[in-house]
């Protein structure tokens, strides 16, 4: 006979069951709601993000290429800054050379003023004179020392200043440099996008690195640096200005002193040509009154010489008249004609040797005078010789150097040219 089996367990109400069917409908309505709550939120979520994502990643590219259109123009900026200071540069080393060049050409005519002052130094005796030349050749020699100073200041000013163009130069560059790798990292973060295969996440990329700058800072570098170029550049061409100033004044300063100088030495030749030509004169005509005085010693001694013949004569008869016999022997007129006679020819021949004494006196001092108007016109021609010389010297300064040709032989003191007579006498002279 079959048996009920009944499995062991506990036993639900039926209300227990239909609440448990109530309770997992109710929390399965529920958790749907929740669901598409969440499903809602996360909707919104994603296109709130997806648009928040969208236009950062969107304000980024603009702001980056606003970046790097800050940066290419200050990259043109200094671009234009760094051509302008290389033009500057190479035109304040042009005038640099320019000033040196000058200075150079200077020795020139300070080598010149000191061989006409060395020539003059071969003056003789009264002629060694303080004059006007000589005045002029020694401010000549000043002017050009203080003209190679100024000149050798303005050198000196024109490194310095070089020296800091060179110095903002590399600073320019650097910040060039930088700038344009600056460009490249940005132009290339540009260019990244969602399926660039370079791109990763990394660790900490929000990191502040070290020694970074504001915003602030950065533009107050390049304004600096530019500024500053701008500043010495400035500086450079008013440097190049009072270069210029200084050359030309120089050169004005020193072609006036030249002209002055060559004035003097022409008033001075002219002035000794006329001492010159009074001494030849005065020597000609002492030479002419040397030959009548001479002359006239001469005739002296030939009137000497027939007195005493005349005086012999009248000695003569007085002794032999001496030899009268007797009575004869009277003082008459025969006798006393023949005393007055040799007392008025001892008288003559006294007064002539008197005067032929006192002409040998004045014959000597011609000789003398003479030999003293030749020595000075020997002095005049070494001394307008040697001015000649400083002439044709300081055509040096105006006559190019493959063009020069003496005048006036150094040594032998003579001319390479047809002089006139005034001029071969003091060769001669000489």
């Amino acid at each position: 006979m079959a048996t009920l089996s009944v499995k062991p367990s506990q036993r639900y109400q039926l209300s227990d069951w239909r609440t448990n069917s109530y309770l997992l409908s109710t929390n399965a309505e529920r958790q749907r709601d929740a669901s598409h709550q969440i499903r809602q939120e996360a909707r919104i979520l994603r296109n709130e993000t997806n648009n928040q994502t969208v236009w950062d990643e969107h304000d980024n590219r603009v702001r980056l290429a606003e970046r790097i259109d800050t940066v290419n123009r200050w990259k043109e900026m200094l671009d234009k800054c760094l051509t302008d200071l290389d033009a500057e540069i190479d035109t304040l080393t042009q005038m640099k050379e320019s000033a040196e060049q000058n200075l150079q050409a200077k020795n020139l005519p300070l080598d010149v003023a000191i061989e006409c002052l060395t020539l003059r130094e071969s003056r003789r005796d009264i002629d060694v004179v303080k004059d006007s030349v000589e005045e002029e050749l020694l401010k000549e020699v000043e002017i050009i020392e203080a003209t190679k100073k100024n000149l050798q200041e303005r050198i000196g000013q024109a490194f310095q200043q070089l020296c800091l163009l060179q110095e903002i130069r590399q600073q320019l560059n650097s910040d060039h440099r930088d700038k344009m790798e600056t460009l490249d990292i940005d132009r290339g973060c540009l260019s990244l996008n969602l399926t660039s295969p370079n791109i990763s996440l990394k660790v900490n990329p929000t990191r502040v690195p070290k020694d970074s700058t504001t915003l602030q800072q950065w533009d107050e570098f390049s304004r600096f640096n530019k500024n500053r170029a701008e500043t010495e550049m400035k500086a450079a061409i008013e440097l190049r200005e009072a270069i210029a100033l200084t050359i030309a004044q120089t050169n004005n300063e020193l072609e006036a002193q030249r002209v002055a100088t060559e004035f003097t030495f022409r008033k001075r030749l002219r002035e000794m040509e006329s001492v010159y030509s009074e001494l030849k004169w005065q020597e000609k005509n002492t030479l002419e009154e040397i030959a009548d005085l001479q002359e006239d010693i001469r005739r002296l001694e030939d009137d000497l010489r027939r007195k005493m013949m005349n005086l012999k004569l009248a000695h003569t008869r007085l002794e032999s008249r001496t030899y009268r016999p007797n009575v004869e022997l009277c003082q008459d007129q025969s006798q006393g004609g023949l005393i007055d006679e040799v007392h008025q020819l001892e008288a003559t021949i006294s007064a002539l040797k008197q005067k032929l004494a006192q002409t040998q006196d004045a014959l000597d001092a011609l000789f003398k005078h003479l030999a003293r108007l030749q020595a000075d016109i020997a002095c005049k021609a070494n001394s307008m010789l040697l001015d000649t010389k400083c002439m044709d010297t300081r055509r040096k300064l105006t006559v190019p150097a493959e063009k020069f040709v003496p005048q006036v032989d150094t040594f032998r003191r003579t001319t390479n040219r047809t002089l006139s007579p005034l001029k071969l006498c003091q060769l001669e002279l000489t």
